[in-house]
């Protein structure tokens, strides 16, 4: 339990948050260098690649906030953001090299791992044995 009478996240989950997290801040940084990067000829392209980049990382960012507290809908966005990573990574296999390709897949599998993990599934659905819900107010 922590100082507010939840119980604590498991590792497993933190790691899962805390790269999910990265992954947002990556996001932003994305919108803010298309924002930066932005010019007349395409303006509405780049307005509206960074609304996406934005949007994206701020959904990430209060996922990652909110998984740790036992707000189990938050599972779905994070994990739905791993499986595009995934494609993502698959289909541009030729385009980039090794390693972003690398840490593409190996962000995506820890991330999943973690969300996945049975310690994580029990934190965030209703735990049948002792019929105690995890604290969704946040």
């Amino acid at each position: 339990m922590d100082g507010h009478g939840r119980r604590a996240a498991p590792a497993p989950l933190v790691t899962a948050a805390s790269v999910v997290a990265v992954e947002a801040l990556v996001m932003l940084g994305l919108a803010v260098a298309e924002l930066a990067s932005t010019e007349g000829g395409r303006l509405l392209l780049g307005l509206t690649t960074t609304l996406f980049f934005l949007l994206y990382g701020v959904l990430l960012l209060v996922c990652a906030w909110l998984v740790v507290r036992g707000v189990g809908w938050t599972r779905g966005p994070i994990l739905l953001a791993q499986l595009i990573q995934l494609g993502i990574a698959w289909s541009i296999r030729d385009v980039v090299g090794a390693g972003v390709l690398v840490v593409l897949v190996v962000v995506s599998a820890v991330v999943l791992a973690g969300m996945l993990h049975p310690a994580s599934l029990q934190f965030l659905l209703l735990d049948a044995d002792d019929g105690e819900e995890p604290d969704r107010a946040g």
